[in-house]
């Protein structure tokens, strides 16, 4: 076991069965070991870029909230809950001194998280994640697209009633890799309905400008809401409204090298199959001492192994 490989190897079961200890005996060890690790240590040393995020670790909308540190991809902290009063425990633990040092927070567009932030770390600045915030233009074409179905519906038009049911993919899709049934899809909708091709193109420029960075990236926002302000369709226009009330984060997302929460959402895809893999547990304190073992780069010293190195060295 060392720092470049996983920390967790088995499941519970097996390691009962190979060190004849009591099944819950190995969720009281593992939360042992790891309250060691990281008193030997301060885990959050060095924090100044991190990224908090939401995990769903059970059905019945029961989550943890996740921070990790961008510069070592370590998860430094976990706990149950989604909200203020969850993320405020963070930042008490951590302490005025050292959420002062903190310069850059990436996060969706929670507007809990967006909330601690602003209170509790004066000299950070909040990046919204670039992803979120494309799938709302995403979803914004979308109802403009059920919109025009309904209204097709309602007066009669049979061919204003396929368009938008038949080219829903390709509208969606991104037109890097599109199939020749798409292309065609979208060939169709530019001629039989404007509102609904300009509303694909609202989405793909809107998309296009978190491809950009720095000043560029500024004035092709800015350029959108122009266009989006007065382009008379609800959806666009709400995201518009939301894209000024939130232009801070999304104005840091472009001038801070593009920082976002991948790093954060492929740590939580790793804690997903942590929780698949332990097919069920009762302790949810286990749990996160499972996910903090597994992803806080501790690796404690085996005796068998010490034993060897003393041994040959």
């Amino acid at each position: 076991m060392n720092r470049k490989s996983k920390e967790t190897h088995t499941s519970k079961s097996a390691v009962t069965e190979l060190m004849r200890v009591a099944w819950r005996s190995v969720g009281t060890i593992i939360t042992r070991v790891v309250a060691d690790g990281r008193a030997a240590r301060d885990p959050f040393e060095g924090l100044t870029r991190i990224g908090i995020d939401e995990i769903s670790y059970r059905r019945g909308h029961e989550y943890l909230t996740v921070v990790v540190d961008h510069d070592s991809g370590r998860l430094v902290w976990a706990a149950v809950g989604r909200d203020k009063a969850t993320l405020n425990a963070f930042f008490d633990l951590l302490g005025e001194e050292r959420s002062a040092l903190i310069k850059l927070v990436s996060a969706d567009a929670a507007e809990w998280i967006a909330t601690v932030v602003r209170e509790r770390c004066l000299n950070a600045t909040l990046c919204a994640d670039a992803f979120h915030i494309v799938a709302r233009a995403t979803r914004a074409l979308g109802e403009v697209r059920k919109q025009i179905w309904r209204t097709a519906r309602r007066i009669g038009a049979p061919s204003l009633i396929s368009l938008p049911k038949g080219s829903r993919y390709a509208l969606l899709k991104n037109p890097d890799h599109p199939s020749g049934r798409q292309q065609e899809s979208l060939s169709r909708v530019a001629p039989v309905n404007k509102t609904l091709y300009r509303g694909y193109l609202l989405k793909e420029q809107f998309r296009l400008i978190f491809q950009l960075r720095g000043r560029e990236a500024i004035d092709a926002l800015d350029d959108w809401r122009s266009w989006a302000r007065r382009c008379r369709m609800p959806a666009f226009v709400d995201l518009c409204h939301r894209i000024v009330r939130h232009r801070y984060p999304g104005v840091a997302t472009l001038t801070n090298d593009g920082l976002s929460n991948a790093l954060v959402e492929s740590t939580n895809a790793k804690l997903r199959l942590l929780t698949r893999m332990a097919y069920g547990f009762k302790s949810t304190d286990n749990l996160i001492a499972l996910c903090l073992l597994d992803r806080d780069g501790y690796c404690p010293p085996l005796p068998g192994r010490q034993l060897a190195k003393a041994t040959h060295g």
